[in-house]
């Protein structure tokens, strides 16, 4: 690569959100004598018709020499590329096609006004923590990464988990559930809150455990520090299990297969801003704080 300003695009190419912000975006780098590279799977896409004027990016590696990537989707999108960024600390803007998300903070209303600013160097960065799972499988070991959640249910719809836990080889306990969730912090405003989990802010960096629907009253989420490791085993006579990683990737896996999470070995960076407030964002997604007032 040159000199020249470069950033990357990662969007969900499904939306047509996207191929209607995706020129208003390119006509704008042009503006700024900004070089983009976009993913295979915009280039490819038959709504670019074959007239792609950026660049292709060929492989992750390429990922370390942008200034920044702009992510065009939800937070699901965000997700799938977060994963992908190991050993890279490029930094990534979410720009939302729908409603404020946690991690796509940019709405479409102001785009420009953001885009802007990073092209004037003016945000700030965020580091979030991943999490990695190491399964043990048929003498094999399989690992994933999260940025927001790993969650281990029966396979068997409507069938209990029976789970034991264990936090730097001290037993936890047994839990008889629903399923187990283990989360980051940024991953707190997810599944594990909808499960009863408890916010923990993104700075706090820990692990946490929350239980789905716990078959007894005493089963409560847990959050322990962010280089604990957390080891899972199943009983025996338990039916297959369903692991997944950040809603996003499935495991299949058996009683005797282990599945031991840890805080991963990197970080990613996302590009916020001094006028981006955590509260707010929450106060708008979920009405928090509030009782019943109009919103």
């Amino acid at each position: 690569m040159n000199n020249k300003a470069t950033f990357g695009i990662w969007g969900n190419t499904d939306k047509k959100l996207f191929w209607k912000v995706l020129p208003k975006i390119l006509s704008w780098a042009r503006k700024k004598k900004l070089e983009p590279f976009l993913t295979s799977r915009i280039i490819e896409h038959p709504s670019m018709g074959g007239r792609a004027t950026a660049k292709l990016i060929k492989t992750k590696e390429q990922f370390n020499h942008l200034n920044f990537i702009l992510v065009l989707g939800g937070d699901g999108t965000f997700l799938s590329l977060a994963r992908n960024m190991k050993n890279c600390n490029t930094p990534i803007l979410g720009i939302h096609l729908g409603d404020l998300g946690f991690l796509a903070k940019v709405t479409l209303n102001d785009l420009f006004h953001r885009l802007d600013q990073v092209a004037h160097k003016d945000f700030i960065l965020e580091d979030r923590m991943l999490i990695e799972a190491s399964i043990s499988k048929k003498n094999t070991l399989i690992k994933y990464n999260a940025l927001n959640d790993f969650v281990i249910s029966n396979a068997e719809f409507h069938r209990m988990l029976n789970a034991t836990v264990f936090v730097n080889n001290h037993l936890v306990g047994n839990y008889k559930a629903d399923g187990v969730i283990v989360a980051t912090p940024t991953g707190s405003t997810a599944y594990s809150l909808s499960a009863g989990g408890p916010i923990v802010t993104p700075e706090v960096e820990s692990l946490i455990i929350t239980p789905t629907a716990a078959h007894t009253l005493t089963s409560r989420p847990l959050v322990v520090p962010a280089n604990a490791n957390i080891e899972i085993q199943f009983s025996k006579n338990t039916d297959p299990i369903l692991f997944t990683a950040d809603g996003q990737i499935h495991e299949t896996l058996l009683p005797e297969n282990r599945v031991c999470i840890t805080k991963a070995n990197f970080q990613i960076k996302l590009i916020s801003f001094s006028d981006n407030d955590y509260f707010q964002n929450l106060r708008a997604k979920m009405g928090w704080g509030k009782r019943g007032e109009k919103q």
